[in-house]
C-alpha cells in the first residue's frame, strides 16, 4: 500500500470529495491531518509549503505532494485505482470534466459560499443568516444544476454506470445542501439529479465519510 499523509478539514466537500474516491478505491490505510480553514491552520509556513494557495486538501503519497483536487484525484485514480473512476470512452471523460468545472467555477460559489454557509456556519459562530445573499444565490444554484442536469447521460450515476469522480465532486455539495430550507427550490427542475441523490445518499461510503 502507498505511504499517504492527507492534509485537510474533514467537513471541506473537496476534502470529502478526494476522500470518497479513496473509499471506494479501498484505499483506508492513510493519515489525515486535520488542517483548519476557520482557525489559520491553512495559513501556517508549514502548510503553505505544502498548498501555496492556503486550500485543502493536499496529498503527500510516497513522498510526493500534491495539491488541489482536479490533480489529487486524477492522480489517484490513474496510479491507485487503475483508473476505474473515470469513463473509458472520450465523451464520457469530456463530460466528466464538464461537469466537475461547472461544480467548481458555477455551482461551489453560491451552493457552499453563500447558501450553505449563511444557513450553517455563520448561524453556529453567533451570527445572523444575510437572507439577502441567500435568495440571490438561488438562482446561480438552479443555473449549474440544470446545467449538470443536462449533461446527465448515466445510470445511475452522473457518467454511466459505475460511479466516477464526477459523483465524488457533487455529493458533498449534496450532502449540505440538502441540510439548508433552500434544497427544493434549487432542485425543483433537476428530477434526474434527485433520483441521483436518493441512490447515492445511502452509499456505505457516502454515510462513512460524510456523516
Amino acid at each position: 500500500m502507498p505511504n499517504i499523509i492527507f492534509y485537510g478539514t474533514p467537513i471541506s466537500t473537496y476534502v470529502r470529495a478526494v476522500r470518497l474516491l479513496l473509499a471506494e478505491a479501498g484505499i483506508n490505510d492513510y493519515e489525515l491531518k486535520d488542517i483548519g480553514i476557520f482557525n489559520g491552520d491553512n495559513e501556517t509556513a508549514a502548510y503553505l509549503a505544502k498548498h501555496p494557495f492556503g486550500k485543502v486538501p493536499a496529498v503527500d503519497i510516497d513522498g510526493i505532494t500534491i495539491y488541489e483536487t482536479a490533480a489529487i484525484t486524477y492522480y489517484i485514480n490513474q496510479k491507485l485505482a487503475g483508473g476505474k473512476f473515470a469513463p473509458l470512452d472520450v465523451l464520457g471523460q469530456t463530460r466528466m470534466r464538464q461537469i466537475i468545472a461547472i461544480i467548481d467555477s458555477y455551482l461551489y460559489p453560491p451552493a457552499i459560499g453563500t447558501i450553505v454557509i449563511q444557513n450553517l456556519i455563520v448561524p453556529d459562530q453567533g451570527g445572523s443568516t444575510d437572507q439577502q445573499a441567500v435568495q440571490k444565490a438561488i438562482a446561480p444554484t438552479q443555473k449549474a444544476l440544470k446545467a449538470i442536469e443536462d449533461l446527465f447521460v448515466g445510470n445511475p450515476f452522473l457518467v454511466g454506470t459505475m460511479i466516477s469522480i464526477a459523483d465524488f465532486y457533487l455529493i458533498p455539495i449534496f450532502i449540505y445542501l440538502e441540510q439548508t430550507p433552500q434544497f427544493d427550490a434549487v432542485t425543483a427542475d433537476t428530477p434526474k439529479l434527485k433520483a441521483w441523490w436518493n441512490e447515492v445518499k445511502i452509499l456505505a461510503t457516502v454515510k462513512k465519510i460524510c456523516a
